[in-house]
């Protein structure tokens, strides 16, 4: 499985972005996908996840404000950005697992960058 992450950038305090992630492979509708991401210093953070069947859940600081959604058809998970704050900058990640020889192995995209100034 392999991840292409796009759609980060600079934007300003109340600004919105929207960032994509392709998967190569079969399995992809039959995958839970995620988004984490990294600020500087800081540990990787869940920021939100969609199952197979469309359920989502997100972080305590994204809700309300960010959106994650699938397209089966284009193998491509999307996380829309509304309202950004300048906490939110980080590079962001995405991810999904699969069981390998009865064991779980994570993939990750490349990561793109967003920067949100004050």
């Amino acid at each position: 499985v392999q991840l292409q992450a796009s759609g980060g950038g600079l934007v300003q305090d109340g600004g919105s972005l929207r960032l994509s992630c392709t998967a190569s492979g079969r399995t992809f509708s039959r995958s839970a996908m995620r988004w984490f991401r990294q600020a500087p210093g800081k540990q990787r953070e869940l920021v939100a996840a969609i199952t197979s069947g469309g359920s989502t859940n997100y972080g305590d600081s994204v809700k309300g404000r960010f959106t994650i959604s699938r397209d089966n058809a284009k193998n491509t998970v999307y996380l829309q950005m509304n309202n950004l704050k300048p906490e939110d900058t980080a590079v962001y990640y995405c991810n999904t697992n699969a069981v390998m020889y009865g064991s779980i192995v994570d993939y990750w995209g490349q990561g793109t960058q967003v920067t949100v100034s004050s």
